[in-house]
């Protein structure tokens, strides 16, 4: 189901870099041409069954948000279908790929930590605030592991509440895959609801 109303808060990004010295004799493998080396701490980890492992906190919260949408439910008639706020964070690498070309490569690794809706009043005036953290999805692109239908994309979650799943099987195409089949704008990622990645689309550089 689609949210009727949205409003998104959009903050600035984090990127996570690295400085590494070599010293002696070089001893890097050569790549085909375009690849680009993900970093273990970017990668999914799966358990032998082929459920996805949470991914750690300290890890995701250092990586690119590209922003928070929200639908609070006295905007939608007292029932939205997705209440909380949802910050989205991306992994670098893909970032930096959507960045140089616009698509989103193998690997890309999006993971949306929940927040209820706090406070609606705030020393700026009224508004939707977050509150507590609920709920922790993911969503993986891997078009050799998760189905044609899906476009080659994963969508697990780790439940609304806390305690969460510390691991989880992928969700079902018709609970989360199908809605973004239907109406994501780009590769099934609702990039018309996060400026950062309209913003930074294809400008043929990382």
């Amino acid at each position: 189901m689609q949210a009727k109303n949205f409003i998104v808060f959009v903050g600035g990004t984090s990127v996570l870099g690295a400085a590494v010295l070599l010293l002696g004799v070089s001893t890097a493998t050569a790549q085909p041409s375009g690849a680009t080396s993900t970093p273990d701490s970017e990668k999914p980890k799966y358990t032998s069954d082929g459920k996805l492992i949470a991914p750690s906190a300290d890890v995701y919260r250092e990586w690119i948000f590209v922003g928070t949408p929200v639908t609070p439910n006295d905007m939608n008639d007292g029932e939205a279908s997705f209440p909380e706020f949802h910050n989205v964070y991306i992994n670098p690498t893909a970032w930096k790929e959507w960045k140089k070309s616009g698509k989103f490569p193998e690997g890309t690794y999006m993971v949306k930590e929940l927040t209820s809706v706090g406070t609606k009043k705030a020393t700026s005036g009224n508004g939707y605030f977050q509150g507590e953290f609920t709920g922790l999805e993911a969503s993986i692109k891997d078009t050799k592991r998760y189905p044609a239908e899906a476009k080659g994309w994963g969508y697990y979650s780790f439940g609304h509440s806390y305690p969460l799943a510390k691991e989880t099987a992928p969700g079902v195409f018709t609970k989360c895959a199908e809605c973004h089949v239907k109406n994501a704008a780009e590769d099934m990622v609702f990039v018309q609801y996060y400026p950062p990645l309209r913003a930074a689309k294809g400008k043929g550089k990382e």
